[in-house]
């Protein structure tokens, strides 16, 4: 069976931001690699109506993907719509079960933004509802016989709502691969002016390699890094399933006292 790593993100551009460097090294491993927005980035302008930003940046999310050889899945509902409920958990549920990853890579519970931290509730709800054959998805899907570990990003701003910083489980180095991150996220065009006048980021490719980079000051190991939380296995896989840190183990540094 081809092994499958999912990156669910909220938003166009999340992925490439906090994810994508982890991402394309399993690529390169030999994983099929899946890449999925929530959010259709319908709010992310303050210059076009909502059905030409919505045209724009589907079409950016899908050449993002296909730089990397990723199978690209459409959204599912507009910007500051992700929420916990049933209609798009049943639809998430059901892209899952068609996927069958054995990896999953998202957002952090607890983010900056509500959009984040719902699409990680989504995700995970979904992934453990994966082999119940009660709970129906949208469209109809099978329930699949397939164990899933799944992983938290950092959040944006490497900080939980309350400010404080979140410290990894593990580091991948990202290096060699910086610059295709880099190529994934300019692609991401339209949102260069946005970020600039609604988040104060002043370049946004300039944002995620600082980000890139104090992820790997952080390591003490490596010029630039991201950082990952596995979840607990309960529901998902087995308490030793580490498909990530195995597959990438010339990349990974598992600090002794990752807490500290």
């Amino acid at each position: 069976m081809k092994r499958r790593v999912f990156a669910i993100s909220a938003h166009p551009d999340d992925i490439e931001f906090m994810m994508a460097g982890t991402f394309i090294l399993l690529g390169e491993a030999g994983w099929e690699l899946h890449y999925m927005t929530i959010a259709n980035g319908s709010c992310g302008t303050v210059d076009h109506d909502r059905e030409t930003i919505i045209r724009i940046r589907t079409e950016e999310a899908r050449r993002a993907a296909d730089s990397i050889n990723a199978i690209y899945h459409p959204p599912l509902v507009d910007d500051l719509e992700i929420y916990y409920e049933r209609d798009t958990l049943a639809r998430l549920a059901a892209i899952i079960r068609q996927v069958a990853p054995a990896i999953i890579l998202t957002h952090s519970p607890h983010e900056y933004m509500e959009d984040h931290s719902n699409t990680c509730r989504l995700v995970l709800t979904a992934a453990f509802t994966r082999g119940m054959p009660n709970f129906e998805v949208d469209p109809p899907a099978p329930p699949i016989d397939q164990a899933v570990t799944i992983y938290h990003a950092l959040p944006h701003g490497l900080r939980d709502p309350l400010r404080q910083p979140v410290i990894p489980d593990f580091y991948i180095d990202i290096t060699a691969v910086l610059p295709i991150k880099r190529s994934m996220l300019a692609l991401h065009q339209s949102q260069k002016e946005w970020l600039d006048r609604s988040q104060g980021m002043d370049s946004y490719l300039l944002e995620m390699e600082n980000m890139s980079a104090e992820v790997g000051r952080r390591s003490g190991k490596f010029q630039y890094a991201e950082g990952w939380r596995k979840h607990l296995h309960l529901g998902y896989c087995t308490e030793n399933a580490s498909p990530l840190e195995e597959s990438l183990s010339a990349y990974l540094y598992i600090p002794s006292n990752p807490k500290e």
